[in-house]
């Protein structure tokens, strides 16, 4: 059958299990949006407020589900404001189809109305990009676009369409989606015997988790794993809520702001096993932090390995298969003296119990905890609450907390929040926001409360740009310089003005009754959290020092 380029984009979305769509309509992209209005009850469509909230939206719906994100964009100016949110999704590798309309064929080049070359902008940032020339190749391209998403380390993918090839006709016909293999091709035999010979003679060994766990699914592996050779673990942000956070071997979180049981016993370990994380700088960025322990990486993107940190050994490819392959080579160890070490260092990570006294962001998360029946989601903007948010609530299964941990997005939380609250219906979403954070794209809201969304947003208010404040106070000599807000934002009149609903929270007391009351309401709410502007993230280490010089309350106190 022949039909028109808008028409077999539709169906070729159908045709890969998408159901719903981010996105803001314009000129070039208006066959688009005709024919999605006559598929209407097929494809959900998500109007955003802004284009940059649509790309945040597809990506939380991407990281709550694994499922590949799409979101929509018009040329010039609706296409650019997909680039942020392109970029976060590409340094977390999460699976992401943007689609942009461009002018016509014979208008690119010539500096026409709305005209971007937005395959240029955005080729640093996606693992591909396509401009459409032709219709007959449009359901090809975006066939392939859905697997290079998907397929091996994920990562966004654009399509850029001009508008005459949504009108142009060409043959389509149904095609079931090419299955995507895990990647297996490089997990021989003399790999596997490598690296297990290092991990069976190891004394301490110690396991350092990352995104990969959760993209390959591989949970119940790497709690296998870890059970098997009695090691403790700690994951990096992107890994949090992939390991229980109540099992024995766990750690907690590693890195700028991890655990001191973390980033010392990475320090002290003779293997550090590196499973799905790329060695970033703001977790071991510096050979020496690790000097006596010999380094195992196994990851699916071979350009990762001995990128950061050079490597005794290596395994390239799906963390799943790897992992079930490699278990039954395997001795089982005790490692008693090694976790007696573990357990005398997890006592260093004393929480706040407290029920009085000023507000503390350790109260806010262990009363979250506390209300959690299993079904709160919690994703983040990015600052100081994004860190107390990874450290104190208890995340109680994987892809429960979703945060921009690469490129850092401040404005991604309610995008996001939104975009996981659409995919899990049946889950309660927060997004934990500062006031800054909040501050760039609150617009959304009006999106959560169209869709009836009952998203609760938590800002840890502190009057301040919180993360770039603490490292004024520690690096700069305490020169605040644009980092006190003084803003009179009234954030509860606000979420009001746009039809939700507003709570705020001076004291302790106060707190489980607002989030009680939250949980009942059928829609959006912001609780306005007030915390003192000089709450500092601790532990925390300096940027470029070793990890296991760690600053802590203790010695700022003193």
């Amino acid at each position: 059958m022949f039909l028109t380029g808008a028409e077999i984009l539709i169906k070729s979305l159908l045709d890969e299990g998408v159901d719903t769509i981010f996105g803001y309509p314009g000129g070039a992209v208006l066959n688009i949006y005709d024919e999605l209005y006559k598929y209407r009850d097929k494809i959900n469509h998500i109007l955003t407020a802004h284009e940059q909230g649509a790309a945040h939206a597809s990506d939380g719906y991407a990281r709550a589900t694994g499922k590949v994100g799409v979101c929509l964009a018009t040329s010039g100016p609706g296409a650019t404001n997909l680039v942020t949110g392109i970029a976060t999704a590409y340094m977390d590798s999460i699976p992401m189809v943007a689609i942009t309309g461009n002018v016509t064929k014979q208008l690119l080049g010539k500096d026409s109305f709305q005209e971007v070359d937005i395959t240029g902008i955005t080729m640093p940032i996606t693992k591909h990009n396509y401009i459409v020339k032709d219709v007959n190749d449009l359901q090809g391209i975006i066939r392939e676009a859905f697997y290079i998403a998907k397929e091996g380390r994920p990562g966004p993918v654009l399509i850029d369409i001009p508008k005459d090839i949504t009108a142009a006709k060409a043959k389509y016909e149904p095609i079931i989606p090419k299955e995507v293999e895990r990647k297996t091709k490089h997990i021989t035999d003399k790999a596997l015997e490598e690296v297990a010979a290092l991990i069976n003679e190891a004394e301490n060994p110690f396991v350092y988790a990352g995104g990969g766990i959760v993209a390959s699914e591989a949970f119940e592996e790497l709690k296998g794993f870890v059970e098997k050779i009695n090691s403790p673990i700690a994951t990096s942000l992107m890994a949090i809520s992939a390991f229980p956070y109540n099992h024995p071997l766990y750690t907690g979180m590693i890195g700028m702001h991890g655990t001191k049981a973390s980033n010392i016993l990475a320090t002290k370990c003779d293997l550090l096993i590196n499973l799905g994380a790329r060695f970033s700088d703001r977790v071991i960025n510096n050979q020496k932090n690790i000097k006596n322990a010999k380094v195992i990486h196994i990851d699916v993107d071979p350009a990762e390995i001995n990128k950061n940190i050079k490597v005794d050994s290596f395994i390239v490819g799906d963390l799943k298969i790897v992992l079930q392959k490699l278990i039954p080579l395997l001795k089982e160890k005790k490692n008693e003296e090694w976790l007696n070490q573990m357990n005398e260092l997890k006592s260093l990570n004393v929480r706040d119990t407290s029920v009085t006294g000023e507000l503390t962001p350790e109260f806010l998360f262990r009363k979250l905890s506390e209300l959690d029946d299993g079904s709160f989601v919690i994703a983040t903007e990015v600052g100081q609450h994004q860190m107390w948010a990874a450290q104190y609530f208890d995340y109680k299964y994987p892809r429960s907390f979703i945060s921009s941990g690469g490129l850092g997005t401040m404005g991604f939380g309610l995008g996001a929040s939104i975009g996981a609250q659409i995919a899990l219906k049946n889950k309660q979403v927060f997004n934990i926001a500062g006031d800054g954070s909040f501050g760039m794209n609150c617009n959304e809201l009006v999106t959560a409360v169209k869709n009836n969304l009952p998203v609760i947003i938590i800002i840890v208010n502190n009057n301040s740009l919180g993360m770039v404040r603490q490292w004024q106070n520690f690096f700069y000599e305490a020169r605040y310089s644009s980092t006190t807000l003084n803003r009179s934002t009234d954030f509860v009149k606000l979420v009001e003005a746009f039809g939700g609903i507003g709570f705020r929270v001076y004291e302790k007391e106060e707190l489980e009754s607002a989030l009680r009351e939250a949980l009942e309401f059928k829609g959006p709410v912001v609780i306005d959290y007030v915390i003192h502007n000089d709450k500092k993230v601790f532990p925390m280490v300096a940027p470029g020092a070793p990890i296991n010089e760690i600053i802590s309350e203790e010695d700022v106190d003193n």
